[in-house]
């Protein structure tokens, strides 16, 4: 064969090595490319997420009235996933928490879903991470089902405080995987012969030092998976007959006898590190004819004699406004005049929502001090750093 021909059939079929070096040439420009592109997509997400940052900085360091009101307020979320009114209230900064029952959940899938997307609300517009809490005491009283703890109250109780702070931080660790970072326990009631809450299997024991450690090594359980306890129910109602949330208690214990039992296990979770404390819809006597959940001489019991430096929530507010005669919007304004932290309602998106208002007119009218709001604000969004 002449050189010729030899160059045409060169020239007509490109060598392998020619094909490889060229289809090589063009995955690494592809590869360039697609690099640069990924860059400016993570350049601008990253973008976003700063700007977010900042706002949450400026929201945090300078809020409004409005926002804070809003992080007061902990709310019961409809359904199995969250409203577009609820998440604009997010985004608006009029929710700093949201309480999930039962009927609220039904997968690991869909719970996640919907924490998150509350949780995107709330950050996309430059707010604080939203507290998710939930009642996960143990044994008939969880909302999250494939949660423990298995066993009920009463029979933890009986378990060591070191077995009873593995269980807790078990049911922490599954509870923080879910997205929810507060967990409604544990009960630190103490119950006299008869009381409903030893009748439901919701008191760890009958001796107020057994349900002190109990207590302490189960809320010590759950902070070691970084969601909090919430000890309930401030000062106590393990006297009670009826259900708080249902019925007007009133609890009528003298002083030395609280101090003596009810009081016990309080103080010293609390001396422990409790960084939460539920209020009860009960009434103590002894110590103010106000129910405890609008009560301040309650609040300065458990800040000026127990030295709980922590955040407040009520028990539920629908509850207190329900058993007493009284409206929501009325038992938020005096449960937030009394200084609570944070006010639970577990009734409808329109009924919080006008609670919510409510709270604001009363804030603007000079009921609730401003000074009184920014010191909430503090302690809640120190809690929220803690867990969020």
């Amino acid at each position: 064969m002449s050189a010729r021909m030899l160059l045409r059939g060169v020239q007509a079929r490109p060598s392998r090595l020619c094909r490889v070096v060229v289809a090589t040439a063009l995955l690494c420009l592809l590869v360039v490319f697609g690099a640069a592109g990924s860059e400016q997509a993570a350049g601008r997400a990253q973008a976003a997420d700063n700007r977010a940052s900042e706002r949450t900085a400026r929201s945090v360091e300078d809020p409004t009235l409005r926002e804070l009101v809003g992080q007061k307020f902990v709310v019961a979320m409809q359904g199995t996933s969250p409203s577009p009114t609820l998440l604009a209230r997010i985004h608006r900064g009029e929710v700093g928490g949201i309480i999930l029952f039962g009927s609220n959940i039904e997968s690991r899938a869909q719970l996640a879903r919907s924490v998150a997307a509350m949780q995107r609300a709330a950050r996309t517009s430059g707010r604080p991470p939203l507290l998710i809490a939930t009642d996960q005491e143990g044994g008939e009283i969880r909302r999250v089902p494939w949660a423990g703890p298995a066993l009920a109250t009463s029979e933890l109780g009986r378990l060591s405080p070191a077995r009873i702070q593995q269980e807790a931080r078990a049911v922490g660790l599954q509870l923080r995987s879910a997205g929810i970072n507060v967990d409604l326990a544990p009960v630190a009631d103490v119950p006299a012969p008869g009381s409903i809450m030893a009748l439901e299997r919701r008191t760890f024991a009958t001796d107020p030092s057994r349900v002190a450690a109990a207590a302490t090594a189960f809320a010590q359980g759950l902070d070691s998976a970084r969601v909090a306890a919430a000890l309930k129910h401030f000062p106590g109602i393990g006297r009670a007959t009826r259900n708080t949330d249902r019925t007007a208690v009133a609890l009528p214990a003298t002083l030395a006898e609280l101090r003596r039992t009810d009081l016990l296990p309080f103080r010293r979770a609390i001396a422990a590190g409790a960084p939460l404390v539920m209020i009860s819809n009960a009434t103590y006597p002894a110590l103010d004819e106000k129910p405890a959940v609008w009560s301040p001489r309650i609040q300065a019991l458990l800040r000026s004699t127990l030295g709980f430096k922590g955040v407040t929530i009520t028990d539920s507010l629908d509850g207190a406004a329900a058993s007493r005669g009284r409206t929501i919007d009325g038992v938020a304004s005096l449960a937030a005049q009394a200084g609570i932290d944070l006010l639970l309602l577990t009734g409808g998106e329109a009924s919080s929502d006008g609670a919510y208002e409510s709270v604001v007119r009363a804030a603007e009218n000079g009921k609730i001090p401003v000074a009184a709001l920014r010191r909430s604000y503090v302690r809640i969004t120190a809690l929220k750093k803690v867990v969020g």
